[in-house]
C-alpha cells in the first residue's frame, strides 16, 4: 500500500455558516474552514463503518501532518455550504485528502485544500502501520 492513488472515495457533506463561524461582519473566519473540513473527514470515515473511538481504545489516533490551503472567495452567515472530503492518495501510515468547500446555491469554490492526515500511537505520539479497518477503506 505504499503510495497508492485512490479513486471514486470521496464523501460530501452539507453544512450552514452560523454567526458563531463568522467575524464581525458575518464573513466565515478563515479557521472555520478547517473545522468544516476535519468534519467531512471524520463523516467519510463514519460512513464507511470505522469507529473513531475504538481506535483511541486501539491506542490510535490520526493526526494533520500536512495542510495547502487556498481561499479564493469568503464565505457569509447563513450560506449553504458543501464540504468534500476525497481520498485521493495513501501510504502505510497516512492518507491524503483534496477537500474543496463549495457554496451550494451557485457552486462558487470558497476554498480548497490538501491534507495529509498521518497515523500514529496516542501513547508515543511515533507513526503507526494504518489499522486494517482503515486499510480495508482506502483498498476499496
Amino acid at each position: 500500500m505504499t503510495d497508492n492513488a485512490v479513486h471514486d472515495n470521496g464523501f460530501r457533506l452539507p453544512v450552514r455558516v452560523y454567526i458563531e463561524d463568522t467575524d464581525a461582519g458575518g464573513i466565515v473566519f478563515h479557521a472555520k474552514y478547517l473545522h468544516y473540513m476535519e468534519r467531512a473527514r471524520t463523516e467519510w470515515v463514519r460512513s464507511r463503518g470505522v469507529g473513531l473511538r475504538q481506535g483511541l481504545t486501539d491506542n490510535v489516533s490520526y493526526v494533520v501532518q500536512r495542510l495547502s490551503i487556498h481561499y479564493a472567495v469568503p464565505g457569509k452567515l447563513d450560506d449553504q455550504l458543501e464540504v468534500t472530503a476525497d481520498l485521493v492518495r495513501c501510504g502505510r501510515v497516512w492518507m491524503e485528502f483534496d477537500q474543496k468547500v463549495v457554496r451550494q446555491t451557485d457552486g462558487v469554490l470558497l476554498a480548497e485544500a490538501t491534507v495529509k492526515i498521518a497515523c500514529i500511537a496516542l501513547d508515543s505520539g511515533r507513526p503507526r502501520i494504518l489499522p486494517d479497518a482503515m486499510r480495508e477503506l482506502v483498498a476499496e
